[in-house]
Protein backbone atom coordinates (compact mmCIF):
# COMPACT_ATOMS: atom_id res chain seq x y z
CA UNK A 1 0.00 0.00 0.00
CA UNK A 2 2.88 2.36 0.65
CA UNK A 3 4.43 2.04 -2.79
CA UNK A 4 3.28 2.86 -6.29
CA UNK A 5 3.66 -0.21 -8.47
CA UNK A 6 4.19 1.12 -11.97
CA UNK A 7 5.71 -1.58 -14.16
CA UNK A 8 3.10 -3.37 -16.29
CA UNK A 9 2.67 -7.05 -15.66
CA UNK A 10 4.09 -9.36 -18.34
CA UNK A 11 1.42 -11.95 -17.60
CA UNK A 12 -2.29 -11.73 -18.28
CA UNK A 13 -4.81 -13.94 -16.48
CA UNK A 14 -2.44 -16.89 -16.20
CA UNK A 15 -3.74 -19.53 -13.79
CA UNK A 16 -0.71 -21.32 -12.29
CA UNK A 17 -2.85 -24.23 -11.06
CA UNK A 18 -0.83 -27.46 -10.99
CA UNK A 19 2.49 -25.72 -11.61
CA UNK A 20 5.44 -27.06 -9.58
CA UNK A 21 7.58 -24.32 -8.07
CA UNK A 22 10.62 -24.04 -5.82
CA UNK A 23 14.05 -25.61 -5.65
CA UNK A 24 15.80 -28.46 -3.84
CA UNK A 25 13.94 -29.71 -0.77
CA UNK A 26 11.39 -26.93 -1.13
CA UNK A 27 9.17 -27.78 -4.07
CA UNK A 28 5.41 -27.34 -4.15
CA UNK A 29 2.46 -27.86 -6.44
CA UNK A 30 0.29 -24.74 -6.79
CA UNK A 31 -3.38 -25.37 -5.99
CA UNK A 32 -5.02 -22.09 -7.01
CA UNK A 33 -8.52 -23.61 -6.61
CA UNK A 34 -8.16 -24.57 -2.94
CA UNK A 35 -9.86 -21.59 -1.30
CA UNK A 36 -12.01 -20.43 -4.18
CA UNK A 37 -15.56 -19.35 -3.28
CA UNK A 38 -18.55 -17.84 -5.06
CA UNK A 39 -17.36 -14.24 -5.45
CA UNK A 40 -20.89 -12.87 -5.66
CA UNK A 41 -21.92 -14.53 -2.43
CA UNK A 42 -18.60 -14.15 -0.54
CA UNK A 43 -16.71 -11.21 -2.07
CA UNK A 44 -13.27 -10.16 -0.85
CA UNK A 45 -10.92 -7.34 -1.81
CA UNK A 46 -7.43 -8.41 -0.76
CA UNK A 47 -6.41 -11.64 0.93
CA UNK A 48 -4.01 -10.48 3.62
CA UNK A 49 -2.82 -12.56 6.61
CA UNK A 50 -3.55 -16.21 7.43
CA UNK A 51 -3.11 -18.47 10.43
CA UNK A 52 -4.16 -21.91 11.68
CA UNK A 53 -6.07 -22.78 14.84
CA UNK A 54 -5.48 -25.76 17.11
CA UNK A 55 -8.01 -27.82 15.11
CA UNK A 56 -6.15 -27.26 11.84
CA UNK A 57 -8.64 -24.79 10.39
CA UNK A 58 -7.26 -21.91 8.32
CA UNK A 59 -8.30 -18.32 9.04
CA UNK A 60 -7.86 -15.62 6.40
CA UNK A 61 -8.28 -11.90 6.98
CA UNK A 62 -9.63 -9.66 4.22
CA UNK A 63 -10.15 -5.90 4.04
CA UNK A 64 -13.59 -6.28 2.50
CA UNK A 65 -16.27 -4.20 4.18
CA UNK A 66 -18.49 -7.22 4.89
CA UNK A 67 -16.27 -10.31 5.02
CA UNK A 68 -13.23 -9.73 7.23
CA UNK A 69 -12.64 -13.31 8.38
CA UNK A 70 -13.03 -16.42 6.25
CA UNK A 71 -12.50 -19.80 7.91
CA UNK A 72 -11.66 -22.92 5.89
CA UNK A 73 -11.06 -26.53 6.84
CA UNK A 74 -7.81 -28.09 5.53
CA UNK A 75 -9.59 -29.25 2.36
CA UNK A 76 -10.62 -25.69 1.47
CA UNK A 77 -14.26 -26.08 2.49
CA UNK A 78 -15.86 -22.93 3.91
CA UNK A 79 -16.61 -23.26 7.62
CA UNK A 80 -17.48 -19.72 8.62
CA UNK A 81 -17.36 -16.13 7.43
CA UNK A 82 -17.86 -13.07 9.61
CA UNK A 83 -16.83 -9.55 10.51
CA UNK A 84 -17.37 -6.15 8.97
CA UNK A 85 -15.89 -4.12 11.81
CA UNK A 86 -12.29 -4.43 10.58
CA UNK A 87 -12.30 -2.59 7.23
CA UNK A 88 -8.50 -2.31 7.24
CA UNK A 89 -7.98 -5.97 8.12
CA UNK A 90 -4.32 -6.77 7.49
CA UNK A 91 -2.82 -9.46 9.76
CA UNK A 92 -4.10 -12.27 11.96
CA UNK A 93 -2.34 -14.41 14.57
CA UNK A 94 -3.90 -17.24 16.56
CA UNK A 95 -2.48 -18.30 19.91
CA UNK A 96 -3.51 -20.95 22.42
CA UNK A 97 -3.78 -19.88 26.05
CA UNK A 98 -4.47 -22.63 28.58
CA UNK A 99 -6.13 -24.80 25.97
CA UNK A 100 -8.23 -22.05 24.38
CA UNK A 101 -7.56 -20.37 21.02
CA UNK A 102 -7.60 -16.58 20.70
CA UNK A 103 -7.24 -14.28 17.71
CA UNK A 104 -5.07 -11.18 17.48
CA UNK A 105 -6.23 -9.09 14.54
CA UNK A 106 -4.43 -6.09 13.02
CA UNK A 107 -6.44 -3.36 11.27
CA UNK A 108 -3.99 -1.11 9.41
CA UNK A 109 -6.34 1.87 9.06
CA UNK A 110 -6.37 1.98 5.25
CA UNK A 111 -9.98 1.60 4.21
CA UNK A 112 -12.04 2.20 1.09
CA UNK A 113 -12.97 5.88 0.89
CA UNK A 114 -16.75 6.26 1.14
CA UNK A 115 -16.52 8.96 -1.58
CA UNK A 116 -14.73 6.62 -4.01
CA UNK A 117 -16.41 6.38 -7.41
CA UNK A 118 -16.07 2.59 -7.42
CA UNK A 119 -14.08 2.59 -10.66
CA UNK A 120 -10.71 4.32 -10.41
CA UNK A 121 -7.73 2.33 -9.12
CA UNK A 122 -5.56 5.15 -7.83
CA UNK A 123 -4.91 6.21 -4.24
CA UNK A 124 -8.23 8.10 -4.12
CA UNK A 125 -10.02 4.80 -3.48
CA UNK A 126 -8.37 4.55 -0.05
CA UNK A 127 -8.72 6.75 3.02
CA UNK A 128 -6.11 6.77 5.79
CA UNK A 129 -7.53 6.29 9.27
CA UNK A 130 -5.76 5.33 12.50
CA UNK A 131 -5.36 1.58 12.88
CA UNK A 132 -5.69 -0.68 15.91
CA UNK A 133 -5.09 -4.15 17.33
CA UNK A 134 -7.93 -6.34 18.59
CA UNK A 135 -7.88 -9.49 20.71
CA UNK A 136 -10.88 -11.75 20.14
CA UNK A 137 -12.13 -15.17 21.09
CA UNK A 138 -11.87 -17.72 18.31
CA UNK A 139 -15.53 -17.12 17.38
CA UNK A 140 -15.03 -13.36 17.13
CA UNK A 141 -16.09 -11.88 20.47
CA UNK A 142 -14.02 -8.75 21.17
CA UNK A 143 -11.94 -8.80 24.37
CA UNK A 144 -9.83 -5.64 24.11
CA UNK A 145 -8.19 -3.27 21.64
CA UNK A 146 -4.93 -1.36 21.44
CA UNK A 147 -5.25 2.01 19.73
CA UNK A 148 -3.07 5.00 18.86
CA UNK A 149 0.12 5.11 21.01
CA UNK A 150 -0.53 8.76 21.87
CA UNK A 151 -2.82 7.50 24.64
CA UNK A 152 0.24 6.09 26.46
CA UNK A 153 2.49 9.06 25.54
CA UNK A 154 4.54 6.91 23.16
CA UNK A 155 3.60 8.99 20.07
CA UNK A 156 2.78 12.59 19.39
CA UNK A 157 -0.72 13.26 18.13
CA UNK A 158 0.69 14.13 14.71
CA UNK A 159 2.38 10.74 14.27
CA UNK A 160 0.23 8.29 12.29
CA UNK A 161 -0.43 4.79 13.62
CA UNK A 162 -1.28 2.24 10.92
CA UNK A 163 -0.07 -1.15 12.20
CA UNK A 164 0.70 -4.02 9.87
CA UNK A 165 1.61 -7.12 11.93
CA UNK A 166 1.91 -8.59 15.40
CA UNK A 167 4.01 -11.28 17.09
CA UNK A 168 3.21 -12.81 20.49
CA UNK A 169 6.04 -14.01 22.73
CA UNK A 170 5.82 -17.05 24.99
CA UNK A 171 5.36 -14.77 28.01
CA UNK A 172 2.44 -13.07 26.26
CA UNK A 173 4.25 -9.86 25.29
CA UNK A 174 2.95 -8.29 22.08
CA UNK A 175 5.24 -6.85 19.40
CA UNK A 176 3.50 -4.63 16.82
CA UNK A 177 4.95 -3.21 13.60
CA UNK A 178 3.65 0.23 12.58
CA UNK A 179 4.61 -0.36 8.96
CA UNK A 180 2.09 1.94 7.27
CA UNK A 181 2.36 4.63 9.93
CA UNK A 182 5.49 5.86 11.71
CA UNK A 183 7.66 2.72 11.29
CA UNK A 184 8.19 1.95 14.95
CA UNK A 185 7.97 -1.42 16.65
CA UNK A 186 5.91 -1.25 19.84
CA UNK A 187 6.06 -3.72 22.73
CA UNK A 188 3.13 -4.29 25.09
CA UNK A 189 2.54 -6.87 27.79
CA UNK A 190 -0.17 -9.53 27.56
CA UNK A 191 -2.70 -7.14 29.13
CA UNK A 192 -2.05 -4.53 26.45
CA UNK A 193 0.06 -2.27 28.68
CA UNK A 194 2.78 -0.31 26.86
CA UNK A 195 6.43 -1.25 27.56
CA UNK A 196 8.65 0.41 24.92
CA UNK A 197 9.09 1.23 21.25
CA UNK A 198 11.99 1.61 18.83
CA UNK A 199 12.79 2.12 15.17
CA UNK A 200 11.33 4.97 13.16
CA UNK A 201 13.22 7.06 10.62
CA UNK A 202 15.38 9.57 12.49
CA UNK A 203 18.12 7.57 14.21
CA UNK A 204 21.72 8.74 13.79
CA UNK A 205 22.70 5.12 13.18
CA UNK A 206 20.88 4.10 9.96
CA UNK A 207 20.86 0.46 11.06
CA UNK A 208 18.33 1.45 13.71
CA UNK A 209 15.91 2.93 11.19
CA UNK A 210 13.00 0.97 9.72
CA UNK A 211 11.25 1.63 6.42
CA UNK A 212 7.82 0.10 5.76
CA UNK A 213 8.29 -2.35 8.62
CA UNK A 214 5.66 -4.68 7.27
CA UNK A 215 6.00 -7.90 9.28
CA UNK A 216 7.47 -9.47 12.41
CA UNK A 217 8.17 -12.90 13.86
CA UNK A 218 9.99 -14.40 16.85
CA UNK A 219 12.90 -16.74 16.09
CA UNK A 220 13.25 -19.63 18.56
CA UNK A 221 15.55 -21.66 16.29
CA UNK A 222 18.71 -20.64 18.15
CA UNK A 223 19.66 -20.49 21.83
CA UNK A 224 18.34 -16.98 22.46
CA UNK A 225 14.95 -15.89 21.10
CA UNK A 226 15.17 -12.92 18.74
CA UNK A 227 12.82 -10.79 16.70
CA UNK A 228 13.06 -10.77 12.91
CA UNK A 229 11.43 -7.64 11.51
CA UNK A 230 10.99 -6.64 7.89
CA UNK A 231 12.23 -3.28 6.66
CA UNK A 232 10.51 -3.84 3.36
CA UNK A 233 11.48 -0.63 1.58
CA UNK A 234 15.14 -1.40 2.37
CA UNK A 235 14.90 -4.91 0.87
CA UNK A 236 15.95 -6.29 4.25
CA UNK A 237 15.02 -8.13 7.40
CA UNK A 238 16.51 -6.98 10.71
CA UNK A 239 17.24 -8.92 13.88
CA UNK A 240 16.57 -7.44 17.33
CA UNK A 241 16.66 -8.72 20.87
CA UNK A 242 13.30 -9.05 22.60
CA UNK A 243 13.98 -5.74 24.36
CA UNK A 244 14.59 -3.90 21.12
CA UNK A 245 18.37 -3.92 20.73
CA UNK A 246 19.53 -4.03 17.10
CA UNK A 247 21.61 -7.13 16.31
CA UNK A 248 22.05 -7.51 12.54
CA UNK A 249 20.58 -7.00 9.07
CA UNK A 250 19.64 -9.73 6.61
CA UNK A 251 19.89 -8.23 3.14
CA UNK A 252 17.37 -9.43 0.53
CA UNK A 253 18.46 -7.52 -2.58
CA UNK A 254 15.71 -7.07 -5.13
CA UNK A 255 12.96 -8.30 -2.80
CA UNK A 256 10.40 -6.14 -0.97
CA UNK A 257 10.08 -8.71 1.76
CA UNK A 258 7.57 -9.22 4.55
CA UNK A 259 7.90 -10.80 7.98
CA UNK A 260 8.93 -14.40 8.71
CA UNK A 261 6.73 -17.44 9.33
CA UNK A 262 8.59 -20.28 11.04
CA UNK A 263 8.28 -23.96 10.25
CA UNK A 264 10.73 -26.63 11.41
CA UNK A 265 14.30 -25.37 11.06
CA UNK A 266 13.41 -22.74 8.45
CA UNK A 267 11.41 -19.58 8.03
CA UNK A 268 9.40 -18.35 5.05
CA UNK A 269 8.86 -14.72 4.07
CA UNK A 270 6.46 -13.36 1.42
CA UNK A 271 7.82 -10.96 -1.18
CA UNK A 272 5.24 -8.45 -2.43
CA UNK A 273 7.31 -7.01 -5.31
CA UNK A 274 10.58 -7.62 -7.08
CA UNK A 275 12.76 -4.59 -7.84
CA UNK A 276 12.99 -4.65 -11.63
CA UNK A 277 14.29 -1.92 -13.93
CA UNK A 278 14.39 0.56 -11.08
CA UNK A 279 10.83 -0.04 -9.86
CA UNK A 280 8.86 -2.28 -7.55
CA UNK A 281 7.17 -4.17 -10.35
CA UNK A 282 3.56 -5.26 -10.54
CA UNK A 283 2.77 -8.99 -10.27
CA UNK A 284 6.31 -9.94 -9.30
CA UNK A 285 5.88 -11.59 -5.90
CA UNK A 286 7.40 -14.82 -4.60
CA UNK A 287 8.26 -16.51 -1.28
CA UNK A 288 11.81 -16.77 0.10
CA UNK A 289 12.82 -19.69 2.32
CA UNK A 290 15.62 -19.14 4.86
CA UNK A 291 17.60 -21.57 7.00
CA UNK A 292 18.37 -20.90 10.67
CA UNK A 293 21.57 -19.11 9.63
CA UNK A 294 19.60 -16.58 7.53
CA UNK A 295 20.70 -18.01 4.20
CA UNK A 296 18.08 -18.09 1.42
CA UNK A 297 17.79 -21.73 0.31
CA UNK A 298 14.85 -21.43 -2.12
CA UNK A 299 12.55 -18.93 -3.78
CA UNK A 300 9.04 -20.23 -4.45
CA UNK A 301 7.77 -18.70 -7.65
CA UNK A 302 11.09 -16.92 -8.08
CA UNK A 303 14.53 -17.64 -9.44
CA UNK A 304 16.84 -19.84 -7.37
CA UNK A 305 18.99 -17.85 -4.90
CA UNK A 306 22.60 -17.28 -5.92
CA UNK A 307 25.46 -16.50 -3.56
CA UNK A 308 28.80 -15.17 -4.81
CA UNK A 309 31.60 -15.01 -2.25
CA UNK A 310 29.01 -15.25 0.49
CA UNK A 311 26.85 -12.40 -0.84
CA UNK A 312 23.27 -13.00 -1.90
CA UNK A 313 22.70 -11.71 -5.40
CA UNK A 314 19.62 -9.78 -6.52
CA UNK A 315 16.48 -11.89 -6.28
CA UNK A 316 13.54 -11.65 -8.63
CA UNK A 317 10.60 -13.63 -9.98
CA UNK A 318 10.01 -15.99 -12.87
CA UNK A 319 6.94 -13.88 -13.78
CA UNK A 320 4.52 -16.79 -14.14
CA UNK A 321 3.11 -17.64 -10.73
CA UNK A 322 2.01 -14.95 -8.27
CA UNK A 323 0.83 -11.37 -8.15
CA UNK A 324 1.87 -9.91 -4.78
CA UNK A 325 2.60 -12.41 -1.98
CA UNK A 326 1.36 -10.85 1.24
CA UNK A 327 0.60 -13.36 4.02
CA UNK A 328 1.03 -17.06 4.62
CA UNK A 329 0.73 -19.86 7.12
CA UNK A 330 2.08 -23.42 7.11
CA UNK A 331 0.41 -26.61 8.35
CA UNK A 332 2.04 -29.54 10.13
CA UNK A 333 2.67 -31.31 6.81
CA UNK A 334 4.55 -28.35 5.39
CA UNK A 335 1.81 -27.17 3.02
CA UNK A 336 1.64 -23.39 2.58
CA UNK A 337 -1.55 -21.32 2.47
CA UNK A 338 -0.90 -18.04 0.65
CA UNK A 339 -2.80 -14.77 0.53
CA UNK A 340 -2.15 -12.08 -2.06
CA UNK A 341 -2.65 -8.34 -2.23
CA UNK A 342 -3.91 -6.64 -5.40
CA UNK A 343 -4.57 -9.98 -7.10
CA UNK A 344 -7.98 -9.50 -8.70
CA UNK A 345 -9.87 -10.43 -5.50
CA UNK A 346 -8.41 -13.93 -5.56
CA UNK A 347 -8.91 -16.33 -2.65
CA UNK A 348 -6.04 -18.12 -0.87
CA UNK A 349 -3.83 -20.56 -2.75
CA UNK A 350 -2.54 -23.80 -1.28
CA UNK A 351 1.05 -24.76 -2.11
CA UNK A 352 1.17 -28.51 -1.64
CA UNK A 353 4.50 -29.84 -0.42
CA UNK A 354 6.09 -32.41 -2.72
Amino acid sequence: MTFNSITPSPKTNIDPHGLIIGQGDFQYRVNSHWGRLDAEQYPIENCHGLDIDSKGNIYMISDHGSNNIIVYNPDGKLIDIWGGQFPGGHAIKIINENGEDFIYLVDCGWIVDRHWDGISRDNKMLAAHSGFIAKLTIDGRLLFTIGHPQVVDAYQTSQPFRPTDIAIAKNGDLYITDGYGSDFVLQYDRQGRYIRHWGGHDNANPHLNLANTHGIGIDYLNDTPQLIISSRADNALKRYSLDGQFLSSIETPGAYIGGPIFHGQHYFAPVCWSHIEGNNADDSGFISVFDKHDNVVANLGGEAPIYIEGQLQTMTTTWNVFNHCHGLCIDDDGNIYLGQWNANQSYPFKLEKI
